[in-house]
């Protein structure tokens, strides 16, 4: 495909969809309802993988389709083809027909002006060789084996995808956007005698390859999986018990993303089972902590420059200096709850229906040193980065996996530990946050947030920050 296309080309020129009528129709036929709108996407995802020193796989897909949706009061009509026509989009609308309510909670349907380009709209698949794109992965793959003997596996990938869409709205109301995507990955096995660590680590944003692939950068991603790897071939098993926890900067903010984050969700909030329910307005957390959701950070993997509803993205602070603020909002909960829609309103793709998600969610700084953060712990842990973890949405409680963690002793990070999981509840956790570090960072671009089986592009972020008091399950005997 030409990279220069733009949406009307896409989903009109090329169809044979026409776009006066495509107008028409929502105009005719969701005017009666209380929102809706119709939602064409065009995609391209690529993939190619590197194991045991092949290329193991190479993959190139294209879908595209519509998702029509109708809102009445709180029931929701959705129905989608992978057919773009005009016969698709009037049965889709037999289908959807079925949740009118004949009352008359209009949406404001205001005509809103998108962000201006937070990221560049070319296609990143073409612009880079394919040629290039496997060299690239065998030359990570035979310098990892290179640069430590204790290496015995390495495996890396490189993913890409460029979405268009088009939203159509009732107002003759139409907006559109063009996102692009890409993400490298690398992990590294390293052994000693019968023990075996992994470690690995990523990147990505909604840029295009070659900033990733020059040479330079590919090497700190090898040696950042690798130093990892080293680094658990050192650790000890973890202690266990309560005990003070420091977190550290970046990627560790997807224990806030996940812990806290969901549960300032609008439609947690209005079906009430948020552990955060009717506190709006109310102290959640320790004095200083200032949680945002922002959507218009440049080239950042969670932007996006209108959401999936047509709703321009926005920076929405969610709690400031301990108070709960703010909440992610979506149209159908915005409206329900006669409040702004905060242009949140995302999907995976046409095939499923909108609802509040987030999009880069950070702790903002604090004013703490983080070296004298560590100094005021006498024994705890140091937590860098996390692998899995569960969450219950209604009661804030979480458990999550360390892949990098260290002993805290005297007030000095000592030796890195294995087998570490933090226990713990979210809206408690807040609360028993001491120190902030000045050091906020952004994950380096890997994020992907599940909700109801769907999936979205995420972006975590916080600076170093004390908590006083967490249990630390551990594996020492």
């Amino acid at each position: 495909m030409n990279i220069t296309l733009n949406t009307d080309e896409i989903f009109f020129s090329r169809t044979g969809l026409n776009k006066n009528k495509a107008l028409k129709v929502v105009e005719e036929e969701l005017s009666s309802f209380d929102d809706g709108e119709l939602f064409l996407e065009y995609s391209q995802n690529e993939t190619l993988s590197i194991e045991e020193s092949r290329i193991k796989s190479a993959a190139f897909g294209a879908s595209q389709g519509f998702g029509l949706r109708a809102l009445s009061d709180e029931s929701t009509g959705y129905a989608h083809s992978s057919t773009l026509s005009e016969s698709s989009i009037y049965s889709a609308l037999e289908v959807i027909k079925s949740v009118r309510s004949g009352k008359n909670f209009r949406s404001d349907n205001k005509s809103y002006k998108p962000n201006q380009s937070l990221y560049s709209q070319q296609n990143p698949i073409p612009l880079v060789p394919y040629k290039t794109k496997v060299e690239t992965l065998e030359k990570i793959d035979s310098y990892a084996r290179k640069i430590d003997n204790n290496v015995r596996q390495v495996s890396a990938s490189l993913n890409a995808s460029w979405q268009a869409i088009n939203i159509l709205r009732v107002g003759n109301d139409l907006v559109s956007d063009i996102r692009p995507l890409v993400r490298i990955n690398v992990s590294i096995v390293a052994g000693k005698g019968k023990r075996i660590e992994t470690g690995s680590y990523g990147t990505g944003g909604r840029v295009n390859y070659e900033q990733f692939l020059k040479e330079d950068s590919w090497k700190k991603i090898v040696k950042q999986a690798l130093d990892q790897a080293l680094t658990n071939l050192e650790s000890k098993e973890s202690p266990g018990g309560e005990m003070p926890v420091v977190l550290g900067p970046g990627w560790p903010g997807i224990l806030l993303h996940e812990a806290v984050g969901h549960g300032l969700e609008g439609d947690f909030h209005r079906k009430k089972t948020s552990a955060f329910s009717n506190m709006l307005g109310q102290k959640v957390a320790a004095d200083g902590v200032t949680v945002i959701d922002d959507g218009t950070i440049p080239n950042r993997r969670g932007s996006i420059n209108i959401d999936d509803e047509g709703t321009p993205t926005t920076s929405t602070t969610l709690i400031e200096n301990g108070i709960l603020v703010g909440l992610m909002q979506d149209k159908l909960n915005s409206r329900i709850m006669n409040t702004q829609t905060t242009g949140n309103g995302r999907r995976e793709s046409y095939a499923h229906p909108p609802m509040p998600r987030m999009t880069n969610t950070f702790m903002a700084n604090g004013n703490c040193d983080p070296e004298e953060i560590i100094k005021s712990v006498n024994k705890g842990l140091y937590a860098v980065s996390f692998g899995g973890g569960q969450v219950d949405i209604t009661s804030g409680k979480f458990v999550f996996s360390a892949t990098e963690a260290y002993l805290i002793e005297n007030g000095k990070i000592t030796a890195p530990v294995k087998g570490a999981t933090l226990i713990g509840n979210g809206p408690d956790c807040l609360t028993k946050v001491s120190m902030i570090g000045n050091d906020m960072r952004l994950d380096p671009g890997i994020g992907t947030c599940g909700k109801e089986g769907q999936g979205v592009p995420v972006g975590v972020g916080q600076p170093t920050l004390k908590i006083d008091s967490l249990t630390v399950g551990g594996t020492a005997v």
